[in-house]
């Protein structure tokens, strides 16, 4: 497997597994009518591609198949992230939010990171240290879906980091 940037040939392929990823692995989190006004299968391949070559994309491939992708903007802000329906739980979506995190923060100096997550991805965000800053309601087309503000704040990782250390470092002496 290998991450690489995204080109606009991508596109058609990224919004199949966007709709094929919603509409099997979101399932258990959401209803079909939830799923159907997500991911209608009517997406704008032109305005997503302005959207992936605006933003830091970046996509997963294993032997020339598309396994995954995600995007982030300059502001921190990570917009899509979605892995293939039988490639779920392989690491692959952390290895894309890695490569995120430490593009934006090595090109902007981004400190926090910001993400829109479903009921689904939410223990995912949780583990790679993003905390809810509050839940919400969206409604598309009169459905409601459920979704949660994440942020992770690098500076308040760092500091918590050093911290540990010293504490550790002062028991010990």
């Amino acid at each position: 497997m290998m991450l690489r940037e995204y080109r606009s040939e991508d596109c058609f392929e990224l919004a199949k597994l966007f709709f094929d990823t919603v509409h099997t692995v979101n399932l258990k989190d959401y209803t079909k009518a939830q799923v159907d006004v997500w991911a209608s299968g009517n997406v704008d391949i032109e305005a997503w591609d302005k959207s992936f070559k605006n933003h830091y994309t970046v996509i997963s491939e294993d032997k020339g198949i598309i396994t995954g992708f995600g995007d982030m903007s300059n502001d921190g802000y990570l917009d899509r992230l979605y892995v293939h329906k039988e490639h779920q739980g392989e690491g692959i979506g952390s290895l894309i939010v890695t490569e995120l995190e430490r593009e934006i923060k090595t090109r902007y100096g981004v400190p926090v990171f910001t993400v829109f997550s479903s009921i689904t991805a939410k223990p995912f965000f949780e583990k790679r240290g993003y905390r809810v800053e509050r839940e919400q309601e969206v409604v598309r087309n009169g459905i409601r879906l459920t979704n949660y503000r994440m942020a992770k704040n690098y500076c308040w990782y760092f500091n918590r980091g050093q911290a540990q250390i010293n504490f550790y470092m002062e028991k010990k002496v």
